[in-house]
């Protein structure tokens, strides 16, 4: 399997016409840590039902938020098992601040959490992914 990173991704490709276009940044946590954060404002075309977001685009987004987070720290992994519980409905137009972290290192898998807050700080989505170290083919 080769891994490579493109200008296409549907969360984080600049040059994806309909992507996400997500920028990141580490962050320090009041404990001593770090989360990888995003910041993003759904639009309506990233609705589901009428002034909501759809699920499938939050899923997205943290998904991105803790499998990204292994690529920039050289660990090439691919999201094998994802759980998602979607809290509070998000609105058309309000932006969510999306954070992950790795939570363990398993050796072969990693265990990865990220949270969706509201502009309040309230959560309106959080998951948990086991992501899967691959080998790169470097040929």
């Amino acid at each position: 399997m080769r891994l490579e990173t493109n200008k296409h991704c549907f969360a984080c490709g600049v040059e994806n016409p309909i992507g996400l276009k997500l920028e990141f940044r580490f962050e320090p946590r009041p404990d001593g840590g770090e989360d990888y954060v995003t910041e993003f404002t759904p639009r309506r075309e990233h609705q589901g039902y009428v002034g909501m977001t759809h699920g499938g685009i939050i899923t997205t987004v943290l998904d991105e938020v803790m499998a990204r987070l292994a690529w920039v720290k050289d660990i090439p992994a691919i999201t094998a098992k994802m759980e998602v519980r979607l809290r509070k409905p998000i609105p058309v137009g309000t932006p969510i601040t999306a954070r992950g972290r790795i939570v363990q290192d398993r050796g072969r898998s990693l265990l990865a959490a990220a949270q969706a807050c509201l502009p309040s700080g309230e959560i309106a989505a959080e998951a948990t992914a086991m992501l899967l170290r691959v080998t790169i083919d470097e040929g």
